[in-house]
């Protein structure tokens, strides 16, 4: 694993002020310090500071800087060095490996599982070891992808896709990965999910787990190539996990990526469904009318790909949905990063800005492509938050009405 280049850096600060840390606390250093001028100190082999663990790895300092340093990365690389000599804690090996645990409970029933996370004993236990018993933990579906979709019964379709559906849709948010192969059905395609896909790795990667991150991204790489060389293209819903195949597993693990010539980026499934509107596979005739208000949150990692809005785009372009972009800045969950007990607060204080603009609109429908902003979302504005594609389908699936 290479240092990155921090020379390039010029110290005008961009980053700072569009850092939602910095502004929040001072016990981050901000994205300048923390990242290229400490990166010069640390190929001195002079130590690290306490600072880097408050890097959310939002990546709005990528987005920002004029000079097109790699600040974000450069502290995600740092923290994997520090973590090589100073184990992660046991918090973040269960923040970090979310996969595991839904593979684990799936055994027991969701009703259980999740009144088992919610009581008090169990809120006091995980606040004891470091996850804020403030936080609103993600809730385990009753049913979880793998299983819905094996009972799924698609027609016969000649044209074919492959769905990435993450750990979000996988463990918690089944449906809205079955409404994904319910509107490629209907646009004429065929959908396979590969089970030997597993987690992107970036909650491994992020929180100090690297060898369990390369063993995923090994697999997960694999499995990529065997359909790139079959032609068929692999979806995904997830930006935290096509940001961490199109731009991280490069980075973080370049001789993987090699042997796919460096091509590791997943296809954006809300771009597939619009290029199948687009091109009249998937006609909107017939879908519902009745007006409907949605505030738009576009999360930092899907930014951070600079490939748009794909799903505000898709809002507008349904009948009788007038779809707004919050324009607010981050939610403040960061993957698990506002879970933690002693960045919960910061968490919160940096989505207030998005929280206040939710409940000032007066707009009760907030839509958003990421599992983890959407929890972040209801819990800081009490509002129903949706993805974009499970507000498509329940307008155009008239059986639902």
């Amino acid at each position: 694993m290479k240092h990155r280049n921090p020379d390039k850096c010029v110290a005008c600060s961009t980053c700072v002020v569009q850092c939602p840390v910095a502004e929040v606390t001072s016990k981050f250093l901000g994205p300048r310090m923390t990242g290229p001028a400490s990166e010069r100190f640390r190929l001195l082999n002079a130590g690290e500071d306490e600072s880097l663990s408050y890097c959310a790895n939002c990546k709005n300092c990528n987005i920002s800087c004029p000079q097109g340093v790699d600040v974000a990365n450069i502290n995600m690389l740092a923290r994997t060095r520090y973590s090589r000599e100073h184990r992660p804690s046991f918090r973040d090996w269960i923040l970090a490996h979310g996969e595991l645990e839904a593979d684990l409970v799936r055994f027991f029933p969701s009703s259980l599982v999740n009144f088992g996370m919610v009581n008090p004993l169990t809120k006091f236990v995980l606040d004891a070891i470091g996850i804020s018993k403030k936080a609103d933990l993600p809730t385990f579906a009753r049913d979880q992808f793998p299983a819905l979709f094996k009972s799924y019964r698609q027609p016969t379709l000649h044209k074919k896709v492959v769905f990435f559906p993450g750990c979000y849709i996988k463990a918690y948010a089944p449906e809205t990965g079955i409404d994904l192969v319910w509107l490629l059905n209907r646009a004429g395609y065929n959908v396979i999910y590969p089970e030997n896909f597993c987690c992107c790795g970036t909650p491994l990667y992020t929180n100090g787990f690297e060898k369990d991150a390369r063993k995923n991204a090994a697999v997960n790489l694999l499995e990529l190539k065997k359909w790139r060389e079959e032609g068929i293209p692999v979806l995904s819903l997830c930006p935290s996990c096509q940001l961490m195949f199109r731009s991280e597993i490069p980075i973080y693990f370049p001789e993987l990526a090699e042997e796919l010539d460096g091509k590791t980026a997943l296809d954006d499934a809300q771009e597939f469904i619009l290029s199948c509107i687009e091109k009249g596979e998937l006609p909107l005739a017939g879908a519902e009318q009745n007006k409907l208000d949605v505030m738009y949150h576009a999360p930092c990692h899907l930014r951070a790909q600079g490939i748009g809005m794909p799903g505000l785009e898709l809002l507008k372009k349904l009948p009788g949905v007038h779809a707004v972009n919050a324009d607010a800045g981050c939610c403040g969950i960061s993957g698990s990063y506002g879970f933690k007990k002693e960045k919960y607060d910061i968490g919160m204080a940096v989505g207030s800005q998005l929280f206040r603009t939710i409940k000032d609109s007066g707009i009760e429908q907030v839509a958003t492509d990421c599992g983890t902003c959407r929890v972040q979302i209801m819990h800081g504005t009490g509002h129903p938050v949706a993805h974009p594609l499970n507000i498509l389908r329940r307008r155009l699936d008239t059986t639902r009405r």
